[in-house]
Parts: structure tokens; C-alpha cells; sequence
């Protein structure tokens, strides 16, 4: 992203690059410079206060009920033990589950930092949570781009993603762990850079060098470059941690999760006054034709640039 930066600085960029002065034009009705900086330097950067207390509990309740139904039993989320749910389980494709989750992809401020990386074109790849109860192991560090993606990674970020919490993040609650810095060494850690087990048990571990815990409130964001490392803490505490992480990808990379099934048609449908749902969710999108072979309308309308 450096490439984006010097040219956001030079006098007559915007009017240049169009493309780049819509992004950066709603970078600042937000107020986000600050957190443009973060991305650059740090690798991530953290939005409090995105989603409120309704919106929370909402999402909380679908995630619930999707864990129910798929393990059979109910869960407390403030008391479930290492017996009720141990360790983490990722939960995926939760857009379709519950109207909420529609409302939180389109959540203005880290929609903005998204497509600050990855363009006014890129896509959702998938959201889901990394549901979290006590006991099991950490998170391992790594990059995103774990897709085959072969090092040294490009600068220039080809996915990224924002980490709601659902619920507090502390260390002892398993939270997001973040290595600064790490987007800019273009490839993933190595056992040495992660977490080790102490003894051979693995139930005490080492933290990561510069690993910087998030601690951080229910509502809160984390939005990183996906370069960056990261990983999670092992749950200590009785209860579970609930995150959403929404993965995004620039138009080239294959999302994680399908998009486009007619049987969620009244999920696009609501959204039809809004064509960046659309795009996040494949509308631009030219690619996996079959004997009909391309829409070249579609494919005129390929990015041309960093940010579209």
C-alpha cells in the first residue's frame, strides 16, 4: 500500500486517479487518516465503538443458535466450561443466517478501510466466528494469505479482514493477538516466531515475540492488511469469546464462500438500492462462465488500478 500512500500525499492526486479520491474522499468524511496510518506502519488498526449494543446482541443470538443447532446442545455463553464447547470451532457462511450480519457487512467506516486496501471492487470472501470456549490451543500466528499464495507476498494488500467483537477481548479471554510491522515482511512466521508449548502438554504456552494483545470492547474493530500476522489466545476464563470476522479479497482471488445461490436471492433483493452489496457479493464479478462464455460487459468493467 505504500504505493497508494505517496500518491495520496502528491498535490493533484485525487483528480488523477478518480478512483483513489472516492476512496480517500470518504476516508476523510470519516475521519479515518489516522487509521490509514496504522494500516501502513502497524499493519492493522482498531475502530471502537462500530457496532452497538443491539446489533451485538443480535448477532451473538444467530451465532448461538447456529452453534446450538450444529452441536445439539445449549450453550451459556458466560459460564459454558472446557466440557460444554473446548477450544475454538469456526463457525462459517453466516450472512444468510440473519438479517444482522447483512447490516455489519455494510458498516461504513470498515467497509472504507477495507476498500482502502483492496479497491472499490473487491469482494466478501467470507464471514463467520471464531467461536471460542475454554481450554484447547492457541491460534497459531500466520498471514491471510494462506491460500497457496507463495512468499515473498505482495506489498499490496490482496486480502484483508475486520474482527468484530461480540465479547470482551482480554488475554485471558482469548483474545486477537496482532504482530506489528508484520504485513511488511511479505510471508508467513516461523514455528520460532509463534507460540510454544510449554512442556508437553501444551496446556501452558509462550507468547509470540511482539505479539500485542487486542484488549479490547464488545463493538470494537480490528482491520488489518492481509499481510499481517495473527493469531489468538487460548481461552482461560469460563464462557465463551464470539467474534464475526468478515474476509475480504481483491476481484482476482477466489472467495472463500459462495455467493449467488438463488436461494438466497431475497438476501441481494433487499439490498437492491445498493449497488456496493452487490459488488461485494459478486455482481461485478466476470469470471465462471460456462458454455456461454464471457460477458464482456462485465469484463470492460475489470479494475484497471489499486483501487478500481
Amino acid at each position: 500500500m505504500a504505493d497508494g500512500s505517496t500518491a495520496a500525499a502528491r498535490p493533484g492526486s485525487r483528480s488523477r486517479d478518480k478512483a483513489l479520491g472516492r476512496v480517500l474522499d470518504q476516508v476523510d468524511a470519516l475521519g479515518l487518516r489516522d487509521n490509514v496510518l496504522e494500516l501502513e506502519t502497524l499493519g492493522y488498526t482498531v475502530l471502537p465503538g462500530v457496532l452497538g449494543p443491539a446489533t451485538i446482541d443480535r448477532a451473538k443470538a444467530a451465532i448461538l443458535r447456529r452453534v446450538e443447532r450444529k452441536t445439539g446442545r445449549r450453550i451459556d455463553p458466560h459460564t459454558a466450561t472446557a466440557d460444554d464447547f473446548n477450544g475454538m470451532q469456526y463457525i462459517p457462511y453466516l450472512l444468510y443466517d440473519d438479517g444482522v450480519f447483512e447490516e455489519i457487512l455494510m458498516a461504513p467506516a470498515p467497509l472504507a478501510l477495507v476498500t482502502w486496501l483492496l479497491g472499490e471492487s473487491c469482494l466478501l470472501s467470507s464471514m463467520g466466528c471464531h467461536f471460542r470456549g475454554p481450554g484447547g490451543a492457541p491460534l497459531m500466528l500466520h498471514s491471510d494469505n494462506g491460500n497457496g499464495m507463495p512468499a515473498p507476498f505482495s506489498p499490496i494488500s490482496m486480502v484483508a479482514n475486520v474482527n468484530y467483537a461480540l465479547t470482551p477481548y482480554s488475554r485471558e479471554a482469548g483474545a486477537l493477538a496482532m504482530i506489528p510491522g508484520s504485513h511488511k515482511l511479505q510471508r508467513q512466521p516461523t514455528l520460532a516466531e509463534n507460540f510454544t508449548a510449554l512442556g508437553p502438554a501444551g496446556g501452558d504456552w509462550k507468547d509470540p515475540p511482539g505479539a500485542v494483545t487486542m484488549e479490547i470492547a464488545p463493538g470494537d474493530a480490528v482491520i488489518w492488511h492481509g499481510n499481517t500476522w495473527h493469531g489468538g489466545h487460548l481461552r482461560q476464563l469460563p464462557g465463551v469469546r464470539m467474534n464475526l470476522s468478515a474476509y475480504f479479497n481483491r476481484q482476482h482471488v477466489q472467495t472463500q464462500e459462495r455467493h449467488g445461490d438463488p436461494a438466497h436471492q431475497g438476501v441481494l433483493d433487499r439490498h437492491a438500492n445498493d449497488p456496493r452489496f452487490a459488488v461485494l457479493l459478486g455482481a461485478k464479478q466476470p469470471y465462471g462462465w460456462r458454455e456461454e462464455g464471457p460477458d464482456y460487459g462485465l469484463m470492460g468493467r475489470n479494475p484497471r488500478g489499486l483501487y478500481d
